[in-house]
Order: C-alpha cells, then sequence, then structure tokens
C-alpha cells in the first residue's frame, strides 16, 4: 500500500469510528423511523412526525425519532417502522392522524405493538432488517433501495456507519484503469433507457484526448409515473454521490455536476445537504482523504424540459444554450460539456458502482441474467394495488411484478396492458405478462426499459386515449428542431384526437403507421424516435379499439367523452333518493313526470358526478357508447311504459 493510500485508509477509518458509535448511540434507545419523501409527505408524513414528537414529549420517553426517506412501500404510506428491544422492528403502514401516538404510546409503555396497525415484522440482518416474509419481499433482490427508508438521508454518519464511502476509499487504491475493468467485468448497463455499457463508455472517456475531463449525474426524470431516481436522491443521496466520484476516479475529472429538475425540490435539498456533508468530511473537494486526488460536485437545476433528459440536450442546457439534441458523434464521452470529455450517468446506474466496488464483477453478474446482470428498479403506478418502488433481479417476468410485487389489479377489475418505460415506451398486454425484464426482452415485445416507470392499465382504460394522451405529452416536449418530429407527431396527434372524438376515417390507422414509420427514421434524438411507440404497440395490441372508435363510433372501454353517455336506468333509480342530483355541477339531472331521474344530454359534461354519487345498492346510473343508445334506452323506457298503461 502506497503512503498516500494508507493515509487514506487511516483517515476513513477514523469518520468510519465516529459514525458507527453515532449509530449504535442510536440504538441503545427505541428507535423510531417515519418515511418522508416526498409520496410519504403527501400523505401526511409531516403531521404524523409531529404527533410522534409530540406524544414521546407528553410522555416524557426516552427514545429517538429520525425522518428517513422510501421504502418502496408508497401505497401504504404514512409509514413508520419501531425498534423496541425483545421485538422484531415493525413496519406500519396507513398511519393515520391519532394512530401514529396510540401506537407509539402502546408499545413504548405497555408493551403492546399493536399488530393491527402492522404492516410487516421486519426480519434483522446485519445492517438492516427486510421484508422477506412480507408477500413481495421474496420476489424482490434490494441493492440500490437496501438503504433507503432505514438511515437518515441527511445524515453522512449513518450512511458511512452502514459501509458508506468505503467503495471511494478502495477505488482510491486502485488505478483508472483497474476501476473501469472492473464495471466492464460486471456487464452494468445504463438503467437511463439505452442500456449502453457503462464500464465501455468511461474507457472511451478516460481514453479520449482533452482535459478538463467531466461527470455529470443526469436526474432529470421527467417520465409520467416515474419517480425512481426522485426516490433514491431523496432516501439516500450519498449512495449517488459516491458512484458520482468513483466515475470521475475512474475518467480523470476533477469536477462533477448533478443535473436536477427544480421541480424536485426535496431532492435537490438532500443532495445539496449530501455534497455538503461529503466535503466536511474529506470526502470531496482537494485531496480526497490526503490522496493527491481532487474532485468536486455541483448542482445545477433544469427547468424541467423533457428532452433535456437527452444528454446532448443537457449538456447544451449547462451551457445556457437552448436544451436541444445535437447530432452525434462525436459522443459526450469524447465532446461533451464546453467540448471536452465527459461522462453522463444516470442516478440509478451511479448508485450501483459503490456495491459492485465492493461486492466484485462476479457477484453483480450473478444477480439477472447472462446480458442483463443486476436488478432492475420500476415505480409502479396505475391501477395496480401496491404502487411504489421496486427493485427485482434482471429478467423477472412482468406477470412477476405486476401480480406478485404489486399484488395485481386494484378494484377486482381486469388487467388489460401495462406501459412501459416512460412515454416512449409501448403498451403490452395480457399475453405479453410472461415477457422477462430486461432490455433486449422488453425491445423485442414493442416496448422498452426506459427509466423504469411501469403504469398498469385495467379494462376501464381506452388503450386509443392512453396512446394519445403520451403522444401528446411527447410531442408538447419535443424540441422542434427536426421537422418529423415536430410536425410528424402533431399530425399523429391530430389523427388520434379526432378518432377519440368519434371522427376517425377509414385509413386512420395506415396513415398513423406510415406516420409512425416516417417519425422514427427522420428524428435525431430518442424523444423523436421513439414517441410513435405507444401509438404502435397500441394498434399492434389492441387493434379491434382503433376500428371500434373509427367504423362504430365506440369506445369498448367508456373512456373517451366524446364516445359516451350517461344513463339513468329506470327500473334501478330509487324516486326519493336525490344523491345525483345533488352532486351534478352544472344541474343536468332532473325529475320526469313519473319522478323518475333523467339526464340533460345537452347540459351533461360527462364528470362521472352522479355515477359516483349513486349509492351501491341501486347502481342506476350506467354509462353508453355510443351516445345514441341513450335515445333507444329512452325509447324503450316510453314503450314499456305505454304497454303497461294499457294492460
Amino acid at each position: 500500500m502506497s503512503n498516500n493510500n494508507a493515509v487514506a485508509a487511516a483517515a476513513f477509518a477514523e469518520l468510519q469510528e465516529t459514525a458507527r458509535e453515532s449509530w449504535e448511540r442510536l440504538r441503545e434507545k427505541p428507535l423510531i423511523l417515519i418515511g418522508a419523501a416526498t409520496c410519504g409527505r403527501a400523505a401526511g408524513a409531516l403531521s404524523l412526525l409531529e404527533e410522534v414528537k409530540n406524544e414521546i414529549n407528553r410522555l416524557q420517553l426516552d427514545a429517538n425519532i429520525i425522518e428517513v426517506g422510501c421504502m418502496g412501500h408508497c401505497y401504504a404510506e404514512p409509514v413508520m417502522v419501531i425498534y423496541n428491544a425483545g421485538f422484531p422492528a415493525i413496519c406500519y403502514g396507513y398511519v393515520k392522524e391519532g394512530v401514529g401516538a396510540r401506537i407509539v404510546r402502546d408499545f413504548l409503555t405497555e408493551g403492546d405493538p399493536g399488530i393491527e396497525f402492522a404492516l410487516a415484522a421486519l426480519e434483522p440482518n446485519d445492517l438492516f432488517p427486510t421484508f422477506a416474509d412480507f408477500p413481495r419481499g421474496v420476489h424482490e433482490n434490494k441493492i440500490v433501495l437496501e438503504q433507503c427508508g432505514f438511515i437518515d438521508p441527511q445524515n453522512i454518519d449513518h450512511y458511512i456507519a452502514t459501509g458508506g464511502y468505503a467503495a471511494l476509499v478502495k477505488a482510491l487504491e486502485m488505478s483508472p484503469e483497474a476501476i473501469i475493468e472492473t464495471i466492464k467485468s460486471s456487464g452494468l448497463r445504463g438503467r437511463g433507457g439505452a442500456g449502453f455499457p457503462t464500464g465501455v463508455k468511461w474507457e472511451t472517456c478516460r481514453n479520449a484526448p482533452g482535459t478538463p475531463k467531466y461527470v455529470i449525474c443526469n436526474a432529470d426524470e421527467g417520465d409520467p409515473g416515474a419517480f425512481m431516481d426522485r426516490t433514491i436522491l431523496e432516501s439516500n443521496p450519498h449512495l449517488m454521490v459516491e458512484g458520482l466520484a468513483i466515475a470521475a476516479r475512474a475518467v480523470g475529472a476533477e469536477q462533477g455536476y448533478v443535473y436536477i429538475r427544480a421541480e424536485y425540490p426535496l431532492a435537490v435539498e438532500r443532495v445539496t445537504l449530501a455534497v455538503q456533508q461529503a466535503r466536511e468530511k474529506g470526502l470531496l473537494g482537494n485531496s480526497i482523504l490526503g490522496t493527491g486526488f481532487n474532485f468536486d460536485i455541483e448542482i445545477f437545476q433544469g427547468s424541467g424540459a423533457f428532452v433535456c433528459g437527452e444528454e446532448t440536450a443537457l449538456i447544451a442546457s449547462m451551457e445556457g444554450k437552448p436544451g436541444i439534441p445535437r447530432h452525434r458523434p462525436p459522443f459526450p464521452a469524447v465532446s461533451g460539456l464546453w467540448g471536452k470529455p465527459t461522462i453522463i450517468n444516470n442516478v440509478k446506474t451511479l448508485s450501483y458502482v459503490p456495491h459492485i466496488m465492493k461486492n466484485g464483477a462476479e457477484w453483480f453478474k450473478s444477480i439477472g441474467s447472462e446480458k442483463n446482470p443486476g436488478t432492475a428498479i420500476f415505480a409502479l403506478a396505475g391501477k395496480v394495488i401496491n404502487t411504489g418502488l421496486a427493485e427485482v433481479p434482471m429478467s423477472t417476468t412482468l406477470n412477476e411484478l405486476i401480480f406478485d410485487v404489486g399484488s395485481g389489479i386494484a378494484g377486482g377489475k381486469k388487467f388489460k396492458a401495462v406501459q412501459i418505460g416512460g412515454p416512449s415506451g409501448g403498451c403490452l398486454p395480457e399475453t405479453a405478462l410472461d415477457t422477462p425484464i430486461d432490455f433486449d426482452s422488453l425491445t423485442g415485445a414493442g416496448a422498452m426499459m426506459g427509466s423504469g416507470g411501469m403504469v398498469v392499465l385495467d379494462e376501464d382504460d381506452c388503450m386509443v386515449e392512453i396512446a394519445r394522451f403520451f403522444l401528446d405529452f411527447t410531442q408538447k416536449e419535443s424540441c422542434g428542431k427536426c421537422t418529423f418530429c415536430r410536425l410528424g407527431t402533431k399530425h399523429m396527434l391530430d389523427v388520434l384526437e379526432r378518432i377519440t372524438r368519434g371522427q376517425g376515417r377509414p385509413g386512420d390507422i395506415d396513415l398513423l403507421q406510415e406516420l409512425a414509420a416516417k417519425v422514427k427514421a427522420g428524428s435525431l434524438c430518442s424523444l423523436g424516435k421513439t414517441a410513435p411507440n405507444p401509438v404502435l404497440s397500441t394498434i399492434k395490441y389492441f387493434r379491434d379499439e382503433y376500428e371500434a372508435h373509427i367504423n362504430e363510433g365506440r369506445c369498448p372501454s367508456l373512456m373517451c367523452k366524446d364516445l359516451i353517455a350517461y344513463y339513468i336506468l329506470p327500473d334501478k333509480c330509487e324516486r326519493s333518493c336525490d344523491a345525483c342530483v345533488g352532486s351534478c355541477p352544472v344541474e343536468a339531472i332532473h325529475d320526469n313526470e313519473d319522478r323518475i331521474k333523467v339526464i340533460d344530454q345537452k347540459k351533461c359534461v360527462k364528470c362521472d358526478s352522479c355515477m359516483v354519487a349513486c349509492p351501491p345498492q341501486y347502481k342506476a346510473v350506467v354509462k353508453l357508447s355510443p351516445p345514441h343508445l341513450v335515445q333507444e334506452k329512452e325509447k324503450e323506457y316510453r314503450e314499456g311504459k305505454k304497454q303497461w298503461q294499457k294492460k
């Protein structure tokens, strides 16, 4: 070991000792963790935190309370974990107002763990409890998410005490070439969408002529339904910081940036604090741990343009130019920020790096599949029961992720499709549920891995409208540089909007496919090249829905407002009930001569309020498509009434 390496090891050993002492003192008392990432805060976690603190003070209990990040169980927020001597760590879910104080009082004063409120009793391991016996736990393999929700993201000592920054110290003892070879051997592929080999990108940058070199973390997560990067940064920002520092060591960079959208204020706050704390500990800045290696990080807040997730557009944005992609080559690894060799990796990719450096390339390759090693992190959203974050081995099937981890479809509805890969991804039907989750299999099925967004759809979702929704997003986010992307996506969107209004024309499906092919072929960046994917995949798997809209003016899923009408069934309507009348915001519901409720179709805005308000024992309000079915139903009612009067 060189003198510099010995100095680094000694300096870090002191940091570890201090951190571990702090960590152990924390566990000497009852410990309460409250998940207060954005998902938790939206569900009332900050009120829960205040409530628990007040109860601890009222009872004069000696306990520690920590605000932590997200464990991935977003569906159950607010979430609270209590460590109490003599009991396993217990995770409580759905902890609403008043419940938190009761749990704390009963558990810490009477030894009653309040099992009726528990989500799971957690299995201990060396550092963190796990959800191993929880139904979804057996399918997960948490690497990046392991510490999330169990350490204080605002306290660097928690990260160091549980193994953090040891990988950076190890990297400081290695040559840059050895670091790159480790990453190459691991088979780590970028988790930002394309799946390009990370080690190859690093090697290209290191060998590229020109200095200085830069490393950038792309935290510009903008996919609808995606929140993986945000959650990692809110729950364990030091993992990304350490990964970025190792990348800098490998390629020879002294300056790094975190490009993060300003719409993520909590993530910005916690990353900024993490960088500051790392500097104070000598883990960033000049001569890190006395080794002579200089590296520091700045935070750059983006303005929320989806196209800036593309690396050349991101670079342009940082240089003060419009966020518009440019032609490649040269690639950023050769000519990037200010024309210098630049590495850009996203949050998840960098977060794997410390684990690979600590555990080795073979360990990482033992997880997942040969061509797709490691794990995949997904944000489960939409109609799935257990929404949230999940980390599963690559090649886990869609069926396992949605039905075993996500617990299936909410409300007893039938699964219809899963939109995977963000707005540029595709919609896969029930027949594709056995598709393994990896870069190659998903692309072959007509979707893509993307950054990890996954929106689950049920029988009530119209696939034509879903395609229109995602294309509307990408069309608005187009930078406008390429004619095919700027005009082609607009033309496609116009066609889809006509179809969802019941104004589709024969040949529209062929027109959409023709336009899609030209947009894909003529666009410069991946936004344009992949924008037609939702349209193409829905035509491929749900062509019958397009045909119903075009040929019959009918929306089979009863979702497209212009193709549906609300109708009150006379034989189901309870005459003395005025629930629907009171709920209607435009006063479109009135009594007819028989005191049966009737909807004035000219006034109706199709807001669904009457259907929601109708008592479940009646279920008198229904949706019909096409809208003219209402006239037929009313005619049937009048004819039936005449027959009854004759009798």
